[in-house]
């Protein structure tokens, strides 16, 4: 189906009467970091492209813009630079900006300072020093000296006039510059990264001692606000959404079900390839413990059918996509003639991360892909979206459902892929080898939650290999499946380490697995990080 066909969603937010830190993105890795790290004090961001127009970020009431970092040189051809109408406002405003890396050598750039290539280039962890007699409400409270972590090959070699040295290293004179009069700062590395040890606490100092934000973005708040705004937007109407069990599915709905109660109506599809008793917990746990209207449409042997003879990673992701689409259309008809009226509405699950990819510097589109939530439903549907995640990230949807009152144990849950099942069994998919595996991931997800690490971890799974093994068993000689179990330490889900789990909960999970799922004798350990691997084996 063309890409037009399909329905298509804003890649802004309307938020516009909140107070607001503006994150100017240069391309940098790491933007969406340091919106994460103003919201983790409670400060509401939004991300912009650097090359924003100056009408849009107008028509927000602005406390602070930070550039971010990214990989160009701002002496280059082409580099990107805020507009003249941008600066214009900061200074109509009198509004306070820190730069990040190339935001702080886009400070230089525009007051006349000098940015030069570094002799020598800085990578990873670097000190900083305070320059001696400096009292910068930006480092109040921290030490002389601390840990920081630089990604840069220019550095800051003359300040522009009015801006003075407040930090500095071994390999650079200015690596922090501030600018009272103009209410401007620069810092040549990176605060939103762990890595800097107290760089939570830097930009804390922006924001809120010298911004003035204040920590107001808390979501019992934001769940009030929408269930507002919602039963103000629909009336009397209908909604209609798909349900995965997942956090940000399960989040979603009870936000609709508080909003407009049995007028939400939410679909379960059951495509043969989910966790283990996992349509029946779902039902039962969004029914009974959320009050959600809820339906399951249990079309695993029409799935299963359809991936017959299938092995191609995206061949299966098109059939189970494709499928869905038909099953959804269907049990809507389904509902909207047991009503004898139409829905309007379709809620999705949009995160913030799927907005900043549609509006980063060089970002891949101007719209969202549709396959991130919808799925690839058709615009013949005629439904207008809402979605009531599309401002928060992972960590906020968690803290919002905690807000809700869900039990900690469906927050937490670790993401499962569309497909499901059907791509951690590399190979043909059959009843038979979806049920081996569903054991398998049910036991390690078990031996996760006994040991204690289960929380720890951003996802664990088990892969069910196209590979057979000899083994022995008793007094015979075995030939059968291998597994492997992949657990990652990941915040974003765009890198991740593969988890350091101790060898005797590796050697409980291979015990249990060997011994109580028959088809599998031997079980291996991912240790492969993202990138250069994927986390999803498919």
């Amino acid at each position: 189906m063309p890409e037009e066909t399909y329905l298509k969603q804003s890649s802004q937010l309307s938020n516009l009467g909140r107070p607001q830190v503006a994150v100017l993105d240069f391309g940098s890795q790491y933007s969406h970091l340091i919106a994460r790290r103003v919201r983790e004090l409670h400060v509401y961001c939004e991300l912009y492209s650097c090359l924003v127009d100056a009408k849009e970020l107008a028509a927000h009431e602005l406390t602070a813009i930070i550039l971010s970092g990214g990989p160009s040189s701002v002496y280059d051809e082409g580099a990107p630079h805020v507009s003249p109408e941008v600066w214009k406002l900061i200074e109509e405003r009198n509004v306070p900006v820190l730069g990040i890396c190339y935001g702080m050598q886009e400070l230089a750039h525009v007051f006349g300072g000098t940015v030069a290539a570094g002799l020598k280039h800085e990578y990873g962890k670097s000190t900083v020093r305070r320059v001696e007699g400096c009292n910068s409400q930006l480092f109040e409270g921290m030490p002389e000296e601390f840990t920081v972590w630089m990604s840069h090959g220019d550095k800051l070699t003359k300040t522009p006039e009015g801006f003075k040295a407040v930090g500095s290293t071994d390999n650079a004179d200015f690596v922090a510059i501030e600018n009272l009069d103009k209410r401007m700062w620069g810092l040549q590395f990176h605060p939103e990264v762990t890595h800097t040890s107290l760089g939570k606490d830097l930009l804390g100092n922006f924001v809120i001692k010298i911004a003035g934000a204040k920590p107001d973005w808390v979501m019992t708040d934001y769940a009030k606000e929408f269930i507002e705004a919602v039963r103000k937007k629909v009336g009397e109407g209908h909604v209609i959404g798909a349900v995965s069990g997942g956090v940000d599915s399960t989040v979603a709905a009870v936000l609709m079900t508080r909003a407009i109660g049995d007028r939400f109506h939410a679909v379960l599809v059951d495509n043969g390839c989910l966790r283990k008793d996992e349509a029946t917990k779902v039902l039962k746990r969004m029914r009974e413990d959320c009050g959600v209207n809820l339906r399951c449409v249990d079309a695993s042997d029409r799935f299963l059918d359809l991936l017959k003879g299938v092995t191609e990673p995206e061949k299966k992701r098109r059939i189970i996509g494709g499928t869905f689409i038909e099953v959804f259309q269907e049990e809507a008809a389904k509902i909207e003639a047991e009503m004898g009226k139409k829905c309007e509405y379709l809620l999705q699950g949009t995160l913030y991360p799927d907005v900043i990819e549609s509006i980063s510097y060089k970002g891949p589109s101007a719209t969202i892909k549709t396959h991130h939530n919808v799925g690839g439903l058709p615009a013949n549907m005629n439904l207008r979206l809402i979605e009531p995640l599309r401002e928060l990230f992972k960590d906020e949807v968690r803290e919002l459902g905690i807000a809700l009152g869900i039990d900690e144990s469906s927050v937490w849950r670790h993401p499962f892929p569309g497909p499901g099942l059907a791509i951690r069994i590399l190979g043909e998919v059959t009843k038979e080898r979806v049920k081996i595996l569903q054991e398998a991931d049910d036991i390690v997800i078990q031996e996760l939650v006994n040991s204690g690490h289960y929380r720890k971890i951003g996802q664990a799974f088990v892969v069910l290999l196209p590979v057979k093994s000899v083994g022995v068993m008793g007094d015979g000689r075995t030939y059968e499946n291998v597994a492997s179990v992949r657990c990652v330490e990941t915040t974003d889900y765009m890198t991740a380490d593969f988890y350091h789990l101790p060898y005797e909960v590796m050697g409980t999970m291979s015990s249990r697995v060997i011994n109580e799922v028959r088809g599998i004798n031997r079980l291996c350990y991912d240790i492969s990080s993202k990138p250069p691997a994927t986390i999803e084996w498919e």
